[in-house]
Formats: C-alpha cells, structure tokens, sequence
C-alpha cells in the first residue's frame, strides 16, 4: 500500500473516531455506579441501522406516493370511461328517440292517408286503391320532385343520426312517393270532371265559388311530427277535396232522360203557343207519352216541391245543388215528396196532362240560379261525360257501401 493510500484510511479513521469516540455512560442505582461502553463499532452499526431504516421508510413512503398517483389515474381513467359510457348512452337512446319520433311520423302519415282514402274512396286498402287508381303511372315521372321533398324532410339527416331507422326512412320516402303518383292521378280525375261540368255550359270555378261548404268546429292541432303533415299529404287532400266537389257536382248536373218517350213535341225557345196560336218562349222540353208512364229524376237531388203551379198543373221539382233546379210538370201523380232525396233515374212522378196542356206528356225544365235554361245540352251529353259520371256514381255508391 503506498503512503497516500495509508495516509488516506488512516485520515478516515481519524474522523470516524472523532464522530464515534468510544462513550462509557455512568448509571447509579440502590447506592452502586455501573457504567456501559459503548464502542465505536456500536455507534457506527447503530448509525447504519438507523440509516437503512430511515432509506427503508423513504422508500415505503414513495412506493405509497407511487400507488396513490396509480390510483388517481385510475380513477381518472375510469371517470373518462364513464363519461364515454354516458355519452354513448345519451347517444343510443338520441337514436332511439329518433327512430321513436320517425315511427310515429310514419304512422301519423299513413293514418292521414288511409283515413284520407277511405273518406273519398271507401277502401279499406289504400295501397291497393291507390294502386288501380294510378294504373300505368311511370315510377321515374316524379323523381325531380321526391328529390325536392327528400330535401325538405329530415331523411337524410336522420339516416347519418340513426342508421338503424334507414328502412323506417325509405318507408317514409314510399309514402311521399305515393302521396305524389296519386295526387298527380286525382288531379286528372277532377280535371276530367271539371271538363265534362264545362261540356255543359257550366263554369266548375264558379260552381265552386258559390258552393260555400259549411264548415266548423274547435282548433285541434295535429297531433303527428312536424314534418308528418307534409306538403305532399297537403297537396293530395287539396286534390282530393277539389275531385270530391266536382264529381259530386257533375252527378247534380242532370244528364239523365226524365222519361223513356225517344221523341219531343216541343222544344226549348221560341213556338208558337198551342192555345193561342201567338209567339211564345217555352222555357222546357215536352215529351209526349201515355198516362201514368213513369218520370225519372234527371240527375241526385232533393225534392224541394210537390204540388200545383199555375199553366203547370201538377209539378215535382227538384234540387240538385250549385243553383241547379230541374222542374217535372202537367203529371197525373206523384212518386215522392218533399224533402226525400232522389237518384238520377229514380221514379218522382206520373206523366199526365194537368194544367194548360192539349194531351198527356211531361214538360221538362232545368233552372240554373233560377233562371231557365235549355235542358238540351244537358241530355244530350256526350259519351265521354257520361262515362265520367258513371265512374263517379260508382265511387260514391262503394263509398256509402263501406260506410
């Protein structure tokens, strides 16, 4: 060992004796002195435990800091996770809100149409009605305007927030397809109506005008969604509404033979008259017959009068609605009475030669808004507008059927 490596442990050991001097501590006990040494090897093992246990604390007391700060970021962690739980959960029951409230929209809808359908159509099935109604409708004729109501309604949006209610959406977007092909058929139904109302020489918008529907009650709102009440349900009831009134109206109009007598006698204008021999305006059709031969209701009405005009002699008339009064005149007797509703061709009276007549026959008036009109524009209806009559009396009697 060199001399500055002994110098060095001997240094050493010279300051460890100076921390560590070999201590004697004196105790008296019952009149004896005893004392103990303590050595300086004592001291420094002494010292060495403390240290280790001081170390073996600071190292317990870390592992426990360690342990809390695992924990709080665990807790951390599972607080996070809640809230990622929550959140998905708000997010599951926001979809299933969603496709609640479409579900209802959806049925809100089809109760509309059904309802809707059967009012003017009497089927129990409007799918299948609306099927035959539209016939040989082309499915690409509309596509402008499904895209335009796809962006008015909230499908869209709806199928990104919800993809669960997408078959819910398609239905919805059916429904409107529907609303939109039957609308466009209904339209030309009652464009058809109002042309044969026109054929005529009566004016539908008037018609219309002057037909004030009596209507009321208490403000309900609708009870669907929002959107369930759409513009295309909007449009179809509009539709609907107008094709109702003019077919209703078309079946006022009357079209039908009063009497089965193929010839007339007198026509509608000027004549001579048969008493007198002077000129006269004959306000109606005469139609010779035989005593007691049935008279028809020209068109649906409502008897409004039975009895006895001056020059008519006996007389039934009748009112179709819109103005339009058709008057049955010179009859032996009556068939109905007042305030009884008729049908076009229904039996009302019997042909005679009542009143200022020369023998058995019917005179034949029509009355718009009172004033007389010639009645042969009436009976001698075309095809065509017969036709349409025909498919709206068959409507309304499947309405009544199913109630």
């Amino acid at each position: 060992m060199s001399h500055q490596k002994k110098k060095g442990v001997a240094g050493l050991r010279d300051r460890l004796n100076a921390l560590c001097p070999e201590r004697e501590i004196f105790l008296r006990s019952g009149g004896q002195v005893k004392f103990i040494r303590i050595s300086r090897r004592m001291q420094i093992g002494g010292a060495c435990l403390a240290a280790a246990a001081l170390i073996g604390w600071g190292g317990v007391t870390l592992s426990m800091l360690a342990n809390s700060a695992s924990v709080a970021q665990q807790r951390a962690a599972l607080s996070a996770q809640g809230k990622s739980v929550a959140t998905a959960a708000s997010k599951v029951e926001g979809y299933r809100q969603s496709v609640e409230t479409l579900a209802q929209d959806l049925e809100a809808r089809q109760d509309f149409m059904d309802d809707l359908y059967k009012t003017h159509f009497g089927a129990e099935d409007g799918d299948k009605a609306g099927a035959d109604l539209l016939g040989s409708e082309k499915a690409d004729k509309d596509e402008a305007d499904k895209d335009e109501a796809d962006k008015k309604d909230g499908s869209a949006a709806r199928i990104s927030m919800a993809p669960e209610a997408a078959p819910l959406v398609k239905l919805a977007e059916r429904q409107r397809r529907f609303a939109l092909l039957l609308t466009h058929a209904i339209e030309r139904r009652a464009d058809k109506a109002a042309a044969a109302i026109r054929s005529f020489g009566l004016n539908p918008d008037k018609l219309a005008r002057s037909a004030a529907r009596a209507q009321g009650g208490p403000f309900v709102p609708w009870k669907g969604e929002k959107g369930a009440m759409t513009g295309e349900l909007e449009n179809l009831a509009d539709a609907m509404a107008r094709m109702e009134f003019l077919e209703r109206s078309l079946l006022t109009i009357p079209s039908g033979k009063p009497t089965t007598t193929p010839m007339l006698s007198s026509s509608y204008g000027y004549r001579r008259d048969p008493f007198n021999g002077h000129a006269a305006f004959h306000a109606g059709l005469d139609f010779p017959g035989r005593r007691g031969q049935p008279i028809n209701a020209a068109a649906d009405g409502k008897v409004s009068f039975v009895g006895q005009r001056q020059g008519y002699g006996n007389v039934v008339e009748v009112e179709h609605g819109n103005g339009i009064m058709t008057r049955y005149a010179h009859l032996s007797g009556f068939a109905a009475h007042v305030g009884e509703k008729v049908s076009r061709g229904e039996k009302i009276a019997l042909m005679g030669s009542t009143g200022r007549s020369t023998g058995p026959h019917l005179h034949f008036e029509v009355r718009l808004n009172g004033q007389a009109v010639n009645p042969r524009s009436f009976l001698e209806a075309r095809k065509d507008v017969l036709q349409v009559q025909q498919v709206a009396t068959a409507r309304f009697a499947d309405v009544g059927n199913r109630g």
